[in-house]
């Protein structure tokens, strides 16, 4: 693979000083990897949590190359068994990184079997079974792990406890997110307009992830159409075929909306509810349609069920207004 298709691939910023926002956290990580480097021993282990798509892949790959060691990513789904956590470690040498996404999905006897690890760099495995089992412990690499979830509460508290260090990440700023696509930009070759850049940082849901895919679509109209450069014209036809508003809602948040402000009268309506009228599953509805709209103050969530905001129902006549509301349920 070449190097500019790797680079095409990946936009993530390979060491602190390229890393943009979250600067409170850049903060943290550099001293605790500086005082690593000083002891000469791995630094303890780290736990990132918050909102999907925001970085803490990113900076897993960030700490791995700051230690000098390569990086191992797994998730807490893939180990089922202790024997997959036993495979893992093995393949791993002193200074790597191991990075567990989603690790709040471990199993609970994988989980029990990580704690040796994390505190001794020992591995217990049982031999045998009944009277005659037996335990053995071998020595593992002094790997560093780090654990990313977005669900901080559904991590078992003698698991959270033995991260030596503990970091929320949190959504950025519209700012932060234009300085994310200008560098972006400039790592794909893209001409594009300050004014362009802008437009992407604001319907980006103050994601990264989100602001890069919608720039590599920009990219692909302004190939195909044989653009000069990417302007707010180009954009303009990208958001039309995306179904992306200005405030970042996609057909799908509008239809949210909608179907509580029209079809139930803003009145207070339970997820259940939305679920099925919307033949959305349940969690899709709590992890990636609420939190923005939450993020925003168009919805709010009471005892009795979700209701939309002025500000949510004010979108929703400027939606009307523009002639770009989704059809009412």
């Amino acid at each position: 693979m070449s190097k500019e298709l790797i680079k095409d691939l990946n936009l993530r910023p390979t060491s602190l000083k390229d890393y943009v926002g979250q600067k409170n956290i850049v903060h943290n990580l550099s001293i605790f990897i500086d005082a690593a480097k000083k002891r000469g021993a791995p630094s303890e282990h780290i736990l990132f949590y918050g909102p999907p798509g925001i970085g803490k892949t990113t900076l897993s790959y960030i700490i791995a190359n700051e230690l000098k060691g390569d990086l191992r990513i797994t998730s807490g789904a893939a180990v089922e068994r202790s024997g997959d956590l036993a495979a893992i470690l093995t393949n791993l040498k002193d200074g790597d990184i191991l990075f567990i996404d989603e690790v709040h999905r471990l199993p609970k006897t994988v989980e029990e079997m990580l704690y040796p690890v994390i505190e001794e760099y020992a591995l217990d495995i049982v031999l045998g079974k009944g009277p005659a089992a037996r335990t053995v412990r071998l020595n593992v690499p002094k790997i560093t792990i780090v654990g990313a979830t977005t669900k901080l509460a559904l991590l078992s508290a003698p698991l959270r406890d033995r991260f030596g260090l503990i970091l929320r990440l949190d959504y950025y700023t519209e700012d932060e997110m234009t300085e994310i696509v200008k560098r972006s930009a400039s790592l794909l070759h893209l001409p594009i307009k300050e004014q362009a850049i802008k437009e992407i940082a604001k319907r980006s849901r103050r994601t990264p992830r989100i602001a890069n895919r919608i720039l590599k679509r920009a990219r692909d109209l302004f190939e195909v159409n044989k653009e000069t450069v990417i302007d707010e014209e180009v954009l303009k036809k990208l958001f039309t075929m995306l179904e992306i508003d200005e405030r970042g809602l996609g057909n799908v948040d509008i239809k949210y909306l909608n179907l509580i402000a029209v079809k139930f009268q803003n009145q207070a309506v339970g997820v259940d509810t939305i679920s099925m009228s919307m033949s959305e599953d349940k969690r899709t509805i709590e992890e990636f349609i609420e939190p923005y709209l939450l993020q925003l103050g168009f919805i709010k969530k009471t005892s009795r069920g979700r209701i939309v905001t002025p500000k949510g129902l004010k979108h929703l006549n400027i939606q009307s207004s523009q002639g770009s509301q989704a059809p009412l349920l």
